[in-house]
C-alpha cells in the first residue's frame, strides 16, 4: 500500500485512521476505530499481509 500527497509536509505529526468491521463467534458485528502513526501501520500492514497469507494455506 502507498499513499502520497503534497499536503503532508505541513502535517506536524501524520496519522493514520483506521476502522475495522468485526464479527464475533456469534456472528455479532462491532466497529473498531483506532489510529496509528504512519511507521505503526506499515508494520499493523505487513502483519496483517503475514496473517492472510497463512491463512490462505489453510
Amino acid at each position: 500500500m502507498a499513499v502520497s500527497s503534497d499536503s503532508c509536509g505541513s502535517l506536524k505529526y501524520p496519522y493514520v485512521a483506521v476502522m475495522l468491521t468485526l464479527a464475533d463467534p456469534f456472528g455479532r458485528v462491532k466497529n473498531k476505530s483506532f489510529e496509528m502513526t504512519v511507521p505503526q501501520f506499515q508494520n499493523f500492514y505487513r502483519q496483517f499481509k503475514q496473517m492472510a497469507a497463512v491463512i490462505e494455506t489453510v
